[in-house]
């Protein structure tokens, strides 16, 4: 038998009140719902060497403006935005561990993530340095703000005037960068950033023809300066 158009209409109000309980639910759930701003990586995954920090740097400023505790369950990334939640799961054994982004790093090749010691302990990794991990974005967990250029970065020094040498070598090729000073437990670094770059495929390819041209190894990174 055909239904008649009186009774398609006599279930809004039942819809109407589904859709109003569920509302209520939600609101006194106490559970915000997360926000994200316009193009950030949700459900991002990577895979690669896994490494950690810790005494050395315990109290010095993380990249977002925090002081860096080996305690919490934080993690430095060189790109993925500040704030950004990830689970971090270990090839070799399986156990995951839940960290927040609030650094920039590891500067260091086939090197993707350098977790707190909470966060290497909860791995069970301190006692090699380093694991094979998958690393998944679930979340995010900050205010909603632009996200800062990328950069390459070309090489870090000790001696000033090597950082500017090597500055002027990349000029011809890239006449955009700078010298950037860190104080890090080992004293003053020079790091030598070129470019900025609004796309990770351009900042990559910029990595590439720098190894090739100048013979050394480049990293890109997300100034958030």
């Amino acid at each position: 038998m055909s239904r008649g158009p009186h009774a398609c209409w006599s279930r809004w109000p039942v819809l109407l009140l589904v859709i109003f309980l569920a509302s209520v639910l939600a609101t006194c759930s106490g559970v915000p719902k997360p926000t994200y701003f316009p193009g950030y990586p949700v459900g991002f995954v990577e895979r690669g060497v896994a490494s950690w920090y810790g005494p050395g740097f315990h109290g010095n400023k993380t990249a977002n403006g925090e002081r860096y505790d080996m305690h919490q369950l934080t993690a430095a990334h060189r790109t993925l935005p500040l704030g950004s939640i990830a689970v971090v799961r270990s090839m070799s054994t399986g156990r995951q561990v839940t960290v927040r982004i609030n650094d920039r790093g590891p500067f260091a090749r086939g090197r993707v993530l350098d977790l707190s010691l909470a966060g290497a302990q909860a791995l069970e990794m301190t006692g090699s340095g380093t694991d094979e991990i998958e690393l998944r974005v679930v979340g995010y967990q900050g205010k909603l703000a632009d996200v800062g250029a990328l950069r390459v970065q070309v090489g870090s020094f000790s001696d000033q005037q090597n950082a500017f040498n090597l500055l002027e070598r990349a000029k011809p090729f890239y006449p955009v960068g700078r010298v950037q000073v860190v104080d890090l437990p080992e004293g003053k670094r020079y790091r030598v950033q070129i470019g900025q770059f609004s796309r990770e495929a351009q900042a990559e390819a910029a990595a590439s023809h720098l190894e090739s041209l100048l013979g050394l190894q480049a990293f890109v990174f997300r100034d958030d300066s």
